[in-house]
């Protein structure tokens, strides 16, 4: 199954991210769950990046839910709210 992480960052975690932005990375690297596109969510201005999104294959929602809570951006509260949602996709036109 596919399944969605959408997080946004708390107001002022810019500086926060940045500062776990590598052990965030090197904790991506280590996944054991195929995760098929990961990235930040950027503001309007295309480059300020203000929370995170996954997609993942996945056996289980709560294996994602598991390997997400323990990301060194969510350990150091960057992220005010994480939405995880099981995804059924219909269009893939790459």
């Amino acid at each position: 199954m596919h399944v969605i992480v959408h997080c946004l960052d708390r107001p002022g975690a810019l500086a926060d991210r940045l500062a776990h932005y590598d052990a965030h990375k090197a904790y991506l690297a280590t996944s054991p769950v195929p995760m098929l596109i990961s990235g930040p969510l950027v503001a309007d201005d295309g480059t300020t990046m203000i929370g995170s999104f996954f997609l993942f294959e996945a056996a289980s929602k709560e294996e994602v839910a598991a390997f997400n809570a323990a990301d060194p951006f969510a350990k150091a509260g960057i992220w005010e709210t994480v939405a995880i949602h099981a995804f059924l996709k219909r269009v893939d036109n790459r």
